[in-house]
């Protein structure tokens, strides 16, 4: 059984979000590194990109598959999380502890749109 956790939101293409400030943090599920295997190259924005909610920011590469990283948000890309750059394996150690990019929010009704805890455990369930 995969981890979720209750205090995020997430988007049914297995990417995680906490916003605070305006700031959202992404990442991909627990759900997402068991079903994509050992994980090697994570694929990721720049500092200052665009990236839209529903998009294509980025992408994930296992020793099984390559998966498209969708923007659960749109904004700015403030930060991302380099140490996946060497270490691309530790979303498959932690996945909710390495989150792989920090976004300033244009809109933060999008959070709306997005899935509950109970609401993403159905999907990981089918």
């Amino acid at each position: 059984m995969s981890k979720i956790l209750e205090n995020l939101r997430y988007a049914d293409s297995h990417e995680w979000v906490s916003l605070e400030d305006g700031i959202a943090t992404v990442g991909i599920t627990d759900y997402a590194q068991h079903a994509l295997g050992n994980i090697v190259y994570v694929d990721m924005p720049e500092v200052g990109d665009e990236v839209t909610a529903g998009e294509e920011f980025g992408a994930v590469e296992s020793v099984k598959a390559a998966s498209d990283l969708i923007s659960p948000v749109s904004g700015e890309v403030l930060e991302i999380n380099e140490e996946l750059e060497d270490s691309p394996e530790l979303l498959n150690e932690d996945a909710f502890a390495n989150w792989i990019m920090k976004v300033k929010v244009s809109d933060a009704s999008e959070i709306d749109n997005l899935l509950d805890a109970a609401a993403y455990s159905k999907i990981c369930e089918e």
